[in-house]
């Protein structure tokens, strides 16, 4: 059966698994966790599966022929209470990385927010792990294939989602996107007070995602399981460290740039160098512009990139303007 060596050959080295789990979750090989009645299939930071946790009796067909919902790829369903989980696995998964693209893990999540909404799935449930589709104890039902996020999109009403300067519900992935906006945006100012050694700022950046892990959905606790805020808050950390120490931030706009290909930046491509002591003032100008470039060419806005920059938010088109309409000593504050 195809669904289930995909779910098989995707699982993660070491998932988290259990019989009981009012005992608490294992850590334990694929091979030994697949043994157990409930299972993590997503890796930590990587969602090839839409999670949903339908906590009430009923079967699939409410899905698909009353919700008119695709059938979802696994139905496990509690052959004693005829509650069930429904997973939906992707063509492609979603990536939740400090360097992913943060539209497509905000396109995702609301795909996964409408849908939770739309079967009235259990708000609360973390996604963590599921009932094991390969476990005797459940009834199992392979039903459909793999989705496009864009085909799933067509099922549901993503206007309410549209303005991303509002947070998604506490809901299923709403609460990750949530999470990780909040918290990469917040570590981009504080790693710079201090510049800390890396223990101590994984530290500081898991305590900062376990005070934001308060979300709530109708007036009820929704908050995030806490080995999902320990992922999120290790990969924000890894990554604000690498590239935002005083030397890795010059790196990694360095990257972006090489990786851009616009005539702009390739014609001044040549003249980008360190920001060493007695760097000029022009060429701070040419630096800063290309960073401006570089990031509006990763599709982030003027108030997201003055943010990451600590500069004014109207200072930018002055910038911009200044270096490339022939002002040679552009007027930076």
């Amino acid at each position: 059966m195809e669904q289930l060596k995909l779910f098989v050959n995707n699982l993660p080295k070491k998932p988290y698994c259990s019989d009981d789990l009012s005992n608490g979750l294992m850590i334990r090989s694929a091979d030994t966790a697949v043994r157990y009645r409930h299972i993590q299939p997503n890796h930590p930071n990587s969602k090839l599966w839409l999670l949903f946790d339908i906590d009430r009796a009923t079967g699939p067909e409410e899905l698909t022929d009353e919700l008119l919902l695709p059938a979802p790829t696994f139905w496990v369903q509690n052959p004693e209470n005829s509650h069930a989980h429904a997973l939906y696995a992707l063509e492609t998964p979603i990536h939740m990385n400090a360097d992913s693209s943060q539209a497509a893990i905000r396109f995702a999540a609301s795909v996964d927010v409408a849908l939770s909404e739309k079967m009235q799935a259990d708000p609360g449930y973390s996604g963590l792990i599921c009932k094991n589709p390969l476990h005797e104890h459940w009834r199992t039902y392979a039903m459909g294939g793999s989705y496009d996020l864009t085909e799933l999109s067509e099922y549901v009403d993503l206007q309410p989602f549209n303005d991303r300067r509002r947070n998604l519900p506490g809901v299923g992935l709403g609460r990750n996107c949530t999470l990780f906006d909040r918290l990469r945006n917040w570590s981009y100012k504080a790693i710079r007070q201090g510049w800390p050694e890396y223990d101590r700022w994984l530290v500081a950046v898991e305590e900062r995602a376990g005070a934001y892990n308060n979300f709530t959905y109708q007036g009820k606790s929704a908050r995030l399981d806490s080995r999902e805020v320990h992922h999120i808050a290790k990969s924000v950390a890894g990554w604000t460290f690498r590239n935002f120490s005083p030397q890795g931030f010059d790196e990694y706009i360095e990257r972006l740039i090489k990786n851009t290909h616009t005539p702009e930046i390739q014609a001044r491509r040549g003249k980008i160098g360190g920001m060493q002591s007695g760097i000029t003032r022009k060429k701070k100008a040419e630096k800063k512009a290309n960073h401006i470039l570089a990031l509006k060419k990763q599709g982030m806005t003027h108030n997201e990139i003055a943010e990451k920059l600590t500069i004014h938010v109207k200072s930018i088109p002055r910038i911009l303007k200044n270096f490339s309409g022939g002002n040679t000593k552009p007027n930076i504050r």
